[in-house]
């Protein structure tokens, strides 16, 4: 068994597309209300999207390119800096709840009101809408995990 551990070789395009799937079958079942892929690249959003509009399409639920994801204390900034993500929800008002949150963020920052309080309070509705629980976001909150674990590098 070791032996076929060691020779088997996860390619990135079957692990994300995978993470997509897994995702996209939580939001369509109601388990999370918001789920995001793995942070990629241009050249590999290019690659994935229409497997992810296949997948979208299936599980008869919606998706939305982010181009700059909400930046928070669920992650560090350098796990999506410079990188897409695509959003899959069920509901329009979930996207609208995740486009007015980021939209929030922006007034704060913008008008120098973005202190350690807001920050925490954007940080913990955009957890919510990932429908993370409560002793999880507490984890994320004192720092604990701060960007999630992947196999593969995203």
């Amino acid at each position: 068994m070791r032996d076929l551990i060691e020779k088997s070789v996860i390619d990135k395009f079957s692990f994300q597309l995978g993470m997509i799937n897994c995702f996209a079958e939580m939001v369509a079942c109601g388990v999370k209300k918001l789920a995001i892929s793995p942070p990629l690249l241009p050249s590999q959003y290019e690659t994935i999207a229409p497997y992810s509009e296949k997948i979208v399409e299936g599980f008869a639920i919606e998706s939305y390119l982010e181009n700059s994801l909400l930046i928070t204390l669920l992650q560090s900034p350098e796990f999506t800096r410079g990188k897409c993500s695509i959003l899959y929800y069920k509901s329009g008002s979930i996207l609208e709840t995740y486009l007015e949150l980021k939209a929030r963020q922006a007034s704060l920052v913008e008008s120098g009101r973005y202190d350690v309080q807001s920050r925490e309070e954007i940080s913990i509705a955009f957890m919510e809408l990932l429908t993370y629980p409560p002793e999880v976001i507490e984890a994320k909150l004192a720092g604990s995990h701060p960007d999630p674990f992947l196999i593969i590098e995203p």
